[in-house]
This record gives structure tokens, C-alpha cells and sequence, in this order.
């Protein structure tokens, strides 16, 4: 998804506070997706706010105005023979007047702390913008074939770029030239 990189630290008004889906409110969520609805440029759509949903929201505002999001879910990735429990992230963007002040910085630093606290690995489907992003914050590249477990089979996605955030948890051995696959789910796989 969408991320815009920020080179300078983070406003001192930022505040960073996370909460799983249900701890928001209806207000709340309204708002969260009018937001994600103009920074990802009216691109976002209701398969896209689905993702988004049932994990943990990072949020970021500046002087009380929402600045910057992202989620992280759970879900499986099958890398060769091994089964990984992956702390996905979805969502992320950035508003338009708080883009390159720091705080997608600020937002990368709380997914990580979960990603890395709870999970095998941390992944994420890169637009061109969030992926200098992640390679300046240590995410690599996921270097083999990508694919997604479709009702049809295993499905190759070539056209994906995904990266990787090793975790204290990831597997000794987990080979980065090998098959990653994703579950199903409604729209887009990654």
C-alpha cells in the first residue's frame, strides 16, 4: 500500500497510539476510512478497508488531526515447507500536509515493535514511495517467486514487490529465494 517517505524527524506534536479494531468506535473508524480514502488518492476500496480490519491500528495525529496510519494483521505465509505467522501490515499511509515530516517514521517504528515483539516475520506489499522507506528502515526485499493460495490452487503474483522484516522469532534457515505464498482473501492477495 501506499507510504510516503519522511526525512525528518518526527513533528513534536506527533502522538503514536495503537488500538486493536474493536477498542475504535463507529465515529472513529468513519473517520479512519475517510482518511485512508483521500491519502491513498481515492484508490482505497472496501476490499482494502477489509484488510485493514480485526488487528492492531497505529495512529498518528498531529495537534489532535489525523497525520498517518497503518495495521498490522495476522496471517499465515507458507516460505518453502515452512509455515509463518506474519504480522502483516495494511493501510499505511500518510496524509497529504504531514508527508516527508516524520511521521510515517513514527508509525514504522510502532508496526515494527509489534511486528518483532509477536510475531515469525513481518511483511507488507510495497507501493515505489514506502519502498525506500522500508529499505532505509532494515525490511528487505523478498528476492524468490510470490504466489497467493487461491480456491483455484497456488496462483503466482509476479507483479508484487513484498518485503520482509526479520523477527526474533524468524526460523533459523528461512530462505529468501524460496516460494512465498499468501493466503486467500477477497481483492487483492498481498
Amino acid at each position: 500500500m501506499l507510504l510516503h517517505v519522511s526525512s525528518a524527524p518526527p513533528a513534536a506534536r506527533t502522538v503514536v497510539r495503537t488500538a486493536p479494531t474493536a477498542d475504535l468506535s463507529p465515529a472513529e473508524l468513519r473517520r479512519l476510512r475517510a482518511f485512508l480514502d483521500v491519502a491513498f488518492l481515492g484508490n482505497f476500496d472496501d476490499d482494502h478497508w477489509s484488510h485493514a480490519l480485526g488487528g492492531v491500528h497505529v495512529l498518528a495525529t498531529v495537534d489532535g488531526e489525523l497525520a498517518g496510519h497503518a495495521s498490522v494483521v495476522g496471517r499465515d505465509m507458507i516460505a518453502g515447507e515452512q509455515t509463518l505467522r506474519t504480522g502483516y501490515l495494511e493501510a499505511v499511509g500518510t496524509g497529504e500536509a504531514h508527508r516527508r515530516r516524520g511521521v510515517a517514521s513514527a508509525v514504522m517504528e510502532t508496526t515494527e515493535r509489534l511486528v518483532t515483539g509477536g510475531f515469525e516475520l513481518g511483511a507488507l506489499a510495497a507501493s515505489e514511495d514506502g519502498a525506500r522507506l522500508y529499505r532505509r528502515r532494515g525490511w528487505l526485499p523478498w528476492r524468490g517467486p510470490l504466489a497467493g493460495l487461491t480456491p483455484a490452487g497456488i496462483v503466482d503474483t509476479p507483479d508484487e514487490q513484498v518485503f520482509v522484516l526479520p523477527t526474533p522469532a524468524t526460523p533459523a534457515g528461512l530462505d529468501p529465494e524460496s516460494r512465498l505464498v499468501c493466503g486467500w482473501r477477497r481483492g487483492e492477495l498481498w
